[in-house]
């Protein structure tokens, strides 16, 4: 029998036996199409698999069959898709024809019985199956404490069963729908408490009273008088060391109130440790608050979901903000000039934007709690932000901590029952808190909670729990490790006796810390050492200096520093086989394991032993290994090798590539004070004072100086100045000497702002520190300018652009001459000789060029399109738009009033606005009719360029369009904004403001 090629699947099944029933399905075909009606036999075995959501077909049975016949893979193979792995297929039916399969079904009798005749073809465990046997056999399952799994599973037997004439006593699907919803909001909480909870009852307690909760049950559950509300506080702070069980006693505190013991409220758990939240954007905060609430309030879900969207937006707008401060910090012209101004309007229009968000959830949540009340009398409940994961913000002068501070502050001035939990490594320090933030402090277990520990943990005899506790302590991670040692060693006392006399006996709190850094790692030594495989375990320790263990990493520089010189591929593969199933490592991609953080951070931390020796030999091959490979991440690891080997940070900086940023986050804590040094100078974030004390000067001074700029990004100009005077002389390229005069011109002392520049400009210069040099030289210029001594100012401008041209950067010599224009600017007039210089300059610089500096060139252009009367179109087909909200409120703003002095342009502008929005999507709402979000629409679609195109050739005499894309260009990067003024004075338009902004 042959088959036509023609009639054969363009993609093979996976499975043999499936491809051989569409084969025979081909051959036996007549050419004829089936008829419409179903056979019975195809729609009996549709109907057995109409409630499994997947089944093996050769195993489908009929009601009333012993056992399969073998027919339902012919019957079914056109109604299913295959599932599963090659040499285990399983089939599952199509959707449309589950439907039609689950209506033609007699009834629930009859739906019971398909499913009894397949229960060897359910899965173990739940599943939908099981709960839909449930129900159809009138026992319906209790929902009410089930898992995020369980629900959806019993959602999905619900929509099936739904389906099938005649059944009764389904839960609402809705509801289930919330149910699930909810349950998978607290899942990550839920993880977090897993493990017994134990020992941290006071601290609880502590939360509970913070949170204005009753005590003891049957009393009025919030610390309010009746139709009062509860009382503003500051926020609380939960800290202490890793392993302390921080992020576990918040998570409990929430779920308690979360499953409302009698007691509940509202609440949002945000942990900065998620993927999908940005610490360094607090908007992000703001939009899962939102979401969150949404799921907790279903009738106001609406509102908040909306909220949560734009909350989004802002954060794409706050990333182009950020960008355009970033470049402006790139070059020494633009960041003297313009990127620390920039820098502080930035911060200030986030926070304005972040603030009113938040006060909007507010005024949503007052409603929501209002609606739930069954008793108008009743208080409000407390609303609960817990922060997890908020180490990387707290640092001093952290932009961070700022604006969570002015959100906090927002938020309770809406809803004065605000309870603001942050749970991080140490106390928030920040000048932005008038009144340092409560705190609980976390330290060990008392001595019966680490009993009670200890033995949820395994170890069963009471007497050996308490010996082991007395030796171990109670800090939380050490008790988990000494009850693992413990069921490693057997049921045997003796083997447990002698595990407690390996122990250090405890000392004085003064060496509380280090006894408890060797008790751990004696435990894991312990642990280890129960590896059956003594070439795994001759591995084991010195390969926690790796960050990532492969096969080949084991062959090449593992092997020969643990003694196994001759260890081949295949042997490699083996032991690292046997790694892997170590309850230490984690995958860390394809072939590829790490061990837990937990053990690394001890483990690196301890004392050099015998085997230190060896783990330097491990990692002096590291080096080598990587340094012999291509990538980024080869060079982050050779890098984080060389920097625990101790080799000069200065030598080890020249190995850096951009990029490898992302690849050594968090690596500071692995490293010596001055290695880690280099680290945070690189990398940013916080700071610990022995690090700072231990940085090589140059590091010392680039950490110093990202503190002291974010200090005046936020204003913070007196705190800056008492951050910045430590560890001097600094060195003459020092970026400390330009932000001292800047902070000393922000404190209004400008005669000392001017010495401290003219003392650094000679020493940066002999040095040969050009960029400094320059830096100096335009901020110079800008102190001359402010102090009224603009002779000055144009000197120091001129020297500067010599300077720059010296220097060979075009770009630099760009910026001078930008300086030097708007030096005349300011004044309302204009120096058109370097006006046409900064023309000439634009259009002989390459566009590739001009490209990688897209705030400069958008400036220039801004600053020069009266007299270039292409630039803006040229700025516009280089580096385009900025696409944050600032760019289209100025552009909308220069639109409405052309618009209104012209109001025939308005046919003309509209056309162009909507061509560039595009054919809007039903499900999006209809059409935006407002300026401002048409602009945001044709953002969104990638068009706003070219709508600005279109608007310079329109018609508009008043100028005000060209000039609305020069301020649109110039947004935060110019000393002034363009205005059509520039160009032709008209009389303002009667009843309204020339300057106005509002919608039209």
């Amino acid at each position: 029998m042959s088959i036509d090629p023609s009639e054969r699947p363009a993609e093979p099944p996976c499975d043999v036996r499936e491809l051989f029933a569409t084969r025979l399905r081909a051959a036996l075909r007549t050419g004829e199409d089936r008829a419409p009606e179903v056979p019975a036999v195809r729609r009996a075995y549709r109907e057995a698999a109409c409630l499994l959501s997947r089944f093996d077909p050769r195993r489908l049975k009929l009601p009333g069959e012993e056992r399969a016949v073998g027919a339902a893979a012919l019957e079914l193979v056109d109604d299913c898709t295959t599932l599963g792995m090659p040499d285990r297929a399983e089939w599952a039916l199509a959707s449309d024809v589950r439907e039609e399969a689950l209506r033609g079904l007699a009834g629930p009798a009859a739906a019971r019985r398909v499913l009894e005749c397949n229960l060897d073809q359910l899965p173990a465990g739940p599943g939908p199956e099981r709960f839909a046997l449930a129900f159809l056999s009138g026992s319906p399952p209790a929902t009410d404490r089930m898992s995020a799994d369980e629900l959806a599973d019993v959602l999905q037997a619900v929509l099936w069963l739904s389906r099938v004439p005649g059944m009764t006593g389904l839960p609402d699907t809705a509801e289930l729908q919330h149910s699930l919803e909810r349950a998978r909001l607290l899942e990550p909480l839920e993880r977090l408490v897993r493990r017994p909870f134990q020992g941290r009852d006071r601290e609880l307690a502590e939360l509970r009273r913070y949170a204005g909760l009753a005590a003891v049950s049957g009393q009025q559950p919030f610390d309010a008088p009746a139709g009062g509300r509860l009382e503003p506080v500051l926020p609380l702070v939960i800290h202490g060391p890793d392993g302390m069980g921080k992020s576990t006693l918040l998570a409990k505190f929430v779920l308690d109130g979360a499953h409302g013991l009698g007691d509940g409220f509202p609440f949002a758990y945000i942990d900065f440790a998620r993927p999908t939240l940005s610490l360094r954007e607090p908007v992000t905060l703001i939009a899962e608050a939102a979401r969150q609430l949404g799921v907790q309030y279903p009738a106001h879900r609406a509102e908040l979901d909306a909220l949560a969207d734009e909350a989004q937006q802002v954060v794409r707008s706050q990333r182009e903000g950020q960008d355009r401060v970033t470049q402006l910090r790139q070059l020494a012209t633009t960041r003297a000039v313009l990127g620390r101004r920039s820098s502080q309007q930035f911060q200030m229009l986030a926070a304005g934007r972040e603030t009113d968000l938040i006060r909007r959830v507010a005024d949503v949540l007052v409603r929501a709690v209002a609606d739930g009340k069954t008793d108008p009398s009743q208080p409000d409940p407390p609303f609960v932000i817990a922060v997890d994961s908020f180490e990387e913000a707290q640092y001093r002068g952290s932009p961070v901590v700022g604006r969570m501070w002015a959100i906090f502050r927002s938020l309770q001035s809406v809803y004065p029952g605000l309870r603001f939990i942050v749970s991080g490594r140490a106390p928030v320090d920040h000048p932005a808190r008038a009144t340092p933030p409560l705190d609980i402090e976390l330290g060990e277990l008392a001595p019966e909670a680490a009993v009670d520990m200890l033995m949820s943990c395994g170890v069963e005899d009471p007497d050996m729990a308490r010996a082991l506790a007395d030796r171990v302590g109670g800090h939380p991670l050490s008790l988990r490790l000494a009850a693992r040692a413990a069921t490693l060693a057997g049921p045997e006392p003796e083997r447990t006796r002698e595990l407690i006399r390996s122990l250090p006996e405890r000392r004085r709190e003064v060496f509380r810390h280090v006894d408890q850094l060797l008790v751990q790692g004696i435990l894991y030594d312990r642990i280890l050492g129960h590896i059956a495989d003594e070439d795994v375990r001759r591995l084991a320790h010195p390969g926690l200096v790796l960050r990532v263990i492969t096969p080949e990493v084991i062959k090449e520089v593992l092997a020969e520093p643990c003694g196994l010189p001759a260890a081949t591929m295949e042997r490699a593969r083996a032991l690292f086989d046997e790694l892997s199933r170590l309850d230490m490592v984690e995958p860390a991609g394809p072939d590829a394991v790490r061990y837990r953080g937990d053990v690394r951070a001890i483990m690196l931390r301890l004392p050099g032993g015998e085997r230190a020796e060896v783990m330097r030999a491990v990692e002096r091959r590291a080096v080598d290994y990587y340094a012999a490979r291509d990538g980024l991440e080869a060079r982050a690891e050779e890098i984080y090798h060389r920097l625990r080997l101790d080799e000069n940070p200065r030598s080890v900086e020249e190995r850096w590539l951009p990029g490898v940023e992302r690849y050594l986050a968090g690596a500071q804590q692995d490293m010596t004070p001055r290695a880690a040094g280099l680290l945070t100078a690189r990398l940013g974030g916080g700071t610990p004072d022995q690090v700072a004390a231990g940085a090589d000067q140059e590091d010392w001074e680039r950490i110093a100086a990202r503190e002291v700029e974010d200090l005046l990004a936020q204003g913070f100009a007196q705190a800056a100045f008492e951050r910045i005077g430590r560890r001097r002389p600094w060195t003459p390229c020092s970026p400390l000497h330009a932000l001292f005069a800047e902070t000393l011109g922000r404190l209004g002392r400008l005669a000392e702002a001017r010495a401290a520049v003219a003392q650094a400009l000679g020493p940066a210069e002999r040095a040969g520190c050009g960029e400094r040099h320059l830096e100096l030289l335009l901020l110079s210029a800008r102190l001359a300018e402010e102090a009224g001594d603009r002779e000055s100012a144009g000197r120091d401008l001129r020297v500067a652009e010599d300077v720059a041209v010296g220097l060979g950067q075009d770009l630099e010599a760009m910026g001078a001459l930008l300086a030097q224009a708007q030096l005349t600017a300011g004044d309302g007039g204009a120096d058109l000789e370097a006006d046409e210089q900064l023309a000439e300059r634009l259009r002989q610089l390459p566009d590739h060029v001009l490209a990688d500096q897209p705030v400069l060139v958008r400036a220039v252009a801004s600053q020069i399109y009266e007299l270039e009367p292409g630039a803006l179109d040229h700025a516009l087909e280089v580096v385009g738009l900025s696409a944050d909200d600032e760019t289209l409120d100025a552009l909308g703003a220069a639109m409405r009033r052309a618009t209104l002095r012209q109001p025939a342009l308005l046919g003309a502008v509209m056309e162009i606005l909507n061509e560039a929005a595009g054919p809007t999507r039903p499900e999006a709402g209809g059409a935006p009719s407002s300026i401002a979000g048409i602009l945001r629409l044709a953002r969104d679609r990638g068009t706003l360029d070219e709508l600005a195109r279109r608007l310079l050739a329109t018609p508009d005499e008043s100028g005000e369009i060209v000039a609305g894309v020069a301020a649109a260009m110039g947004v935060g990067s110019t000393g002034r904004p363009a205005t059509a003024s520039r160009i032709v004075q008209h009389a303002p338009v009667p009843g309204r403001a020339p300057a106005e902004s509002g919608e039209q």
